[in-house]
C-alpha cells in the first residue's frame, strides 16, 4: 500500500516527470518546485520508494484547495488515485479542516467520478474558464464538508 510523505526537493524531478506525462495543460516547473507558499499542504504517495502519485493543496483557516494532483500514467486504473484522494481527505480531517474546495475540468469524467465517490459534490461551475486544443471548456467546481 502505498505511503503519503511530505513533498521534498528530492520529489521534485519525479513530480514533473508525473505531471508532464498525466495532465493535458500541466503546470510550469516553477509551480512544481514551490514548496513553500502559504498553507501548502504538498505530498507525495510513495510505493515501494517510487513516487506514483502526489497533491498540492492550500489550507488557508481552514479551507482547504486542492490545486493539483496526479498518479503516474503506467499506474492508473490500479486504485492508486482513490487511496490519494481518501489518503488526503483523512489528512484534511485529521488537522481539523472545515471543507475542501477543488475545480475539475468538464471533460475529465474519470477526475470527477473519483471526487463524487469520495464523497465531493459538484457546487458551481465556471464558463469557458480552462483552455483546450480547441478552445475552451468549463471549470467544474466542487467541495467536500469535513464532519
Amino acid at each position: 500500500m502505498p505511503n503519503l510523505i511530505p513533498l521534498a526537493s528530492k520529489h521534485l524531478d519525479s513530480v514533473w516527470q508525473i505531471e508532464s506525462t498525466a495532465h493535458t495543460h500541466p503546470w510550469k516547473r516553477s509551480m512544481i518546485d514551490d514548496l513553500a507558499s502559504r498553507g501548502a499542504m504538498h505530498f507525495a504517495f510513495e510505493d515501494d520508494e517510487q513516487l506514483v502519485g502526489y497533491f498540492y493543496a492550500q489550507n488557508i483557516v481552514g479551507e482547504v484547495t486542492l490545486l493539483n494532483i496526479a498518479v503516474a500514467p503506467e499506474k492508473q486504473g490500479q486504485g492508486i488515485g482513490t487511496q490519494l484522494i481518501e489518503s488526503f481527505i483523512e489528512l484534511c480531517e485529521s488537522q481539523d479542516v472545515e471543507s475542501i474546495w477543488l475545480e475539475v475540468r468538464d471533460s475529465n469524467k474519470t477526475a470527477q467520478t473519483l471526487y463524487l465517490n469520495a464523497g465531493f459534490n459538484e457546487v458551481d461551475r465556471r464558463t469557458n474558464y480552462y483552455p483546450t486544443a480547441s478552445g475552451r471548456e468549463d471549470a467544474i467546481i466542487m467541495s467536500y464538508l469535513c464532519l
